[in-house]
């Protein structure tokens, strides 16, 4: 187990290298930079060649790509994710305001991911071909269908047309501090985001679920007597998990990913919506630290899902 572990931390940090050099050559290979930007914005002459050619200068961006490179990677290596050119803060701090806005907004889609997906999955492949399986059949292949900011948009629609409740997209509320205001900020984010991720996984729950209950020890199991309920929960759910983790690890970064249309969408000040600003501005260090952030979360994501698969099968081992 040690030596797998070990294996894996080397290859999540290979990964994490391709990803920072992807994302900085990524980004500056956009046809505009921040000075342009900047210069832009301030700078009301015909000609703004000398101007944009002095901010470059003054932020450092006129050095040559190898030596920006160079930065880049040896910041990263001491751990500093750089500076925002427009607001002067590093991306440690910007990311510290707004990484408890994105917990409290992915810890409840995650919840809603799996609380709708598991009991659904188990219950379409308990009723199979039953037209309770086919109609939660057709809402699984209606959640794959539909991204995620359509199906917000139809959620966001049905509180208006019916006035249930309003959104405060001005304020930033939290649950600890006004928790009614963050629920209803949340709920439609937290739904459609829940649909989408949850979907898939119960698809192929059901699948594994219909295929563990073919196993000579599911059959064993109903000749000693056992309940049904019993037997489709502590035997069968539990070997048809494992390959569902992988999904659910899946799923987790697809959250990730989804949280920043989510939040640019809902006015939700989190790393989401902070990412896609900065790159909207040009503010590339903030934004490349905050890509990174995200890559290392799913990269670790993933490798606790793989230890998982131990824990659920002990019949499975890591050399």
């Amino acid at each position: 187990m040690t030596n797998y572990i070990i294996r894996r931390l080397l290859l999540n940090l290979l990964v994490l290298w391709f990803v920072a050099s992807l994302v900085f050559i990524g980004t500056h290979a956009l046809p505009s930079d921040f000075a342009q930007k900047r210069v832009a914005s301030t700078f009301t002459g015909q000609d703004q060649t000398e101007a944009i050619a002095s901010a470059r200068r003054e932020l450092g961006l006129d050095k040559p790509l190898a030596r920006q490179y160079v930065e880049f990677m040896g910041e990263l290596a001491r751990g500093d994710l750089g500076t925002s050119l427009e607001t002067q803060e590093s991306t440690w701090a910007e990311l510290g305001r707004r990484v408890p806005t994105t917990l409290e907004l992915g810890s409840i889609i995650v919840f809603v991911t799996f609380a709708l997906s598991i009991p659904i999955g188990v219950i379409s492949a308990a009723k199979q071909n039953t037209w309770i399986d086919l109609s939660l059949r057709a809402v699984s292949i209606l959640g794959v269908a539909m991204p995620v900011f359509f199906v917000a948009i139809l959620l966001s629609l049905l509180v208006v047309r019916f006035s249930l409740f309003e959104i405060d997209v001005v304020g930033h509320p939290h649950l600890w501090t006004d928790p009614e205001a963050a629920v209803k900020l949340y709920v439609i984010p937290a739904i459609a985001g829940g649909i989408s991720g949850g979907a898939g996984i119960m698809r192929i729950l059901r699948s594994q679920m219909l295929e563990v209950m073919r196993q000579d020890y599911i059959r064993t199991a109903r000749a000693k007597g056992l309940h049904d309920s019993r037997i489709w929960v502590r035997h069968a759910l539990k070997n048809a998990m494992l390959p569902v983790l992988t999904v659910m690890g899946l799923t987790i970064s697809g959250i990730v990913g989804g949280q920043i249309i989510l939040e640019t969408m809902f006015n939700i000040d989190g790393v989401g919506r902070f990412l896609f600003s900065r790159l909207n501005a040009r503010d590339f260090p903030p934004f490349q630290g905050t890509v990174l952030v995200t890559a290392f979360i799913i990269v670790t994501v993933n490798l606790a899902v793989d230890l998982t698969y131990a824990w659920i099968d002990p019949r499975i081992r890591y050399t």
